[in-house]
């Protein structure tokens, strides 16, 4: 997944739209990250600049990311050189991932001059250089000195020097013949992975594009015979005239059926087949915005709720450690019933048994044929207070195994609880869902709160959706929004669902006193199946009932209930019919 140069061309092609605006604004909302705002006639437009080693790009947002109390240097750098600096032209080298805007702005002496400011689109090589009129280096964001690399320097006062350009064919204006000769030069090999080598400014999601319509699916490799060869050139033909004509560009993503993003394109995307979702956006960069929003939102997610994913997987572990032990000692306790023999032997054979012997021989009437056996003896007890020593044992046993039965019972609901709520901070789409987990979990003497901590945000409402039949159905966030979603919120005749063995979200689709129709009924099941732990399952099984059957035991823990009178449905889950039902408020 990378920004390529043809992409990078329709993100060139949309940001001339601010040729003649003026920078308004500059931030650094983070280490990696700029932010410009132009203003023009149409009003102010923000564009994002990152060098992150896995997010490289640029394009116009529409987000406003916080910014730190105090701006970075290379922030307050760019400020005093580009500020009120009006943007006069945007330049990209044939497809390379380089763009140089050119801003005219005004020295300290009042004096006009042309500054270009170059980002370089590389991976973890990306950079966003300030250069003045002369073409030395003002500043950078990644400052690039010899312990880094000795073959380029990133340093102020020194000359700029573009990085070292491939020899490679750029599609925006080769020849049939000369793709034909330098695939005829390549070396035998899959075609995808021949294509990156030779073409400029192509990902390989492109290059398996070309490939899969080359071989009609099938797996092609270099050398070509002349139907491929033909097929090929046709793609390339057709890839072309999307770059040279905006209209014809189809700004793809691609996705996961559980949602995971995976790459998206300038193009449409059909190597995947039915095995991805993709959806398609106005521009690149509404794409952009959309597709790294999410990721790193997820990302950001995961940072935050670091310390629960920690708590939680240390708690499950002392658990299931507790548990075993105590499972290992109920195992032990199954001689309970020897030990009573033993006494009973020893009783019913007083006469027969003398002070200080080690062993009685006596016979077991327990057993048909009345084989002897040998009891073991303490020679400081008598026989009676031996066979008193083994009843003992036989009375601590049978304590012991109620009381671990127990505490092994109470280990495993424990367990369940502690996994229920993993899965939830698993689904948590924002801080708020935080704030609430780390309240149970303090509640549950979990976690314990600073009480002087700021006052938290308002707790996020269920997530709505609305069926195909117009139904409203709603799903819980987390375990304490669980039960107020079933034993509060839903009426008697509502449908209430969750995945059958396996932790999940309440579901309650409101029926207004009516039998719901199949196609809602089957639509609050496929959600209450993706927002639970079976997400990326391809068959899942979910129970489902009238709400009046859902209780909840007395001293349950959050989000614990039973139910009967309930039915079992199997359902694929399905993101892209989450996203198409729910309601956004």
């Amino acid at each position: 997944m990378a920004l390529d140069g043809a992409f990078l061309h329709c993100i060139a092609e949309e940001l001339n739209s601010l040729i003649g605006t003026r920078i308004d604004k500059i931030y650094q909302p983070g280490r990696d990250e700029l932010v410009l705002s132009f203003r023009g006639k149409g009003g102010a437009v923000r564009v994002l600049f990152s060098v992150s080693a896995d997010a490289a790009r640029v394009h116009i947002t529409q987000t406003s990311p916080e910014n730190p109390a105090q701006p970075p240097m290379f922030c307050m750098l760019l400020r005093k050189h580009l500020s009120g600096g009006k943007l006069e032209a945007i330049e990209q080298d044939g497809l390379e991932r380089i763009l140089r805007l050119k801003i005219r702005a005004n020295n300290e002496m009042g004096d006009s001059i042309l500054l270009t400011l170059v980002c370089e689109i590389m991976g973890r090589f990306s950079n966003v250089i300030l250069v003045n009129e002369h073409g030395r280096i003002v500043d950078s964001l990644r400052r690039v000195d010899e312990d880094i690399s000795r073959v380029r320097l990133v340093l102020p006062a020194m000359e700029y020097a573009s990085p070292p350009r491939e020899p490679r064919i750029c599609l925006l204006d080769c020849k049939d013949d000369e793709i034909a000769q330098r695939l005829a030069d390549c070396p035998a090999g899959a075609l995808s992975k021949t294509v990156i080598r030779l073409f400029e400014g192509i990902s390989p999601i492109v290059a398996r594009e070309w490939e899969f319509y080359t071989g009609r699916g099938d797996a092609v490799s270099v050398p070509l015979d002349e139907t491929q060869l033909s097929r090929f050139l046709f793609a390339v033909h057709q890839t072309q005239q999307m770059l040279r004509d905006p209209a014809e560009l189809c700004f793809t993503s691609v996705r996961t059926k559980e949602g995971q993003l995976k790459d998206f394109s300038f193009m449409r995307i059909a190597q995947y087949g039915a095995f991805m979702v993709t959806a398609e956006f106005d521009s690149a960069s509404a794409l952009l915005d959309a597709f790294y929003a999410q990721r790193d939102r997820f990302t950001r997610m995961r940072q935050r709720a670091n310390d629960l994913f920690r708590l939680l997987a240390n708690t499950s572990e002392r658990i299931a450690k507790r548990v075993a032990n105590q499972k290992q000692e109920l195992i032990a306790c199954d001689n309970m019933e020897t030990d009573r023999r033993c006494g009973d032997l020893i009783s019913a054979n007083l006469y027969r048994i003398q002070r200080g012997d080690s062993a009685a021989v006596i016979e077991d009437f327990y057993q048909e044929s009345c084989p002897t056996v040998s009891i073991p003896l303490d020679v400081r007890l008598t026989p009676a207070q031996n066979a008193q020593a083994y009843y003992k044992k036989y009375r601590k046993a049978c304590t012991a195994k109620k009381k671990l039965t127990e505490l092994i019972a109470a280990g495993e609901s424990e367990q369940e609880y502690i996994d229920s709520v993993f899965d939830a901070l698993t689904r948590a789409e924002c801080e708020s869902d935080l704030v609430q987990l780390r309240q149970e979990l303090s509640e549950q003497g979990y976690l314990r709160l600073n009480r002087k901590a700021a006052k938290p945000p308002k707790p996020m409402q269920p997530f709505h959706f609305v069926s195909s039949d117009g139904l409203d159905i709603f799903v819980g966030r987390n375990n304490k929004q669980n039960d107020q979603l079933t034993l509060k919120f839903a009426e008697k005749s509502d449908i209430w669902l969750h995945t059958q063995q396996v932790h999940g979200a309440h579901v309650i689709l409101v029926t207004n006193g009516t039998a719901p129709p199949d196609r809602s009924l089957e639509e609050a099941a496929m959600l209450a199946a993706y927002h639970s732990k079976g997400r990326d399952s391809a068959q899942v099984k979910v129970d489902y009932c009238m709400a009046k059957f859902v209780k909840k035991p007395a001293g349950a823990r959050p989000g614990m209930v039973i139910y009967t009178n309930y039915q079992t449905a199997f359902v694929t889950p399905d993101a892209a019919l989450c996203e198409k039902l729910r309601v956004t408020e």
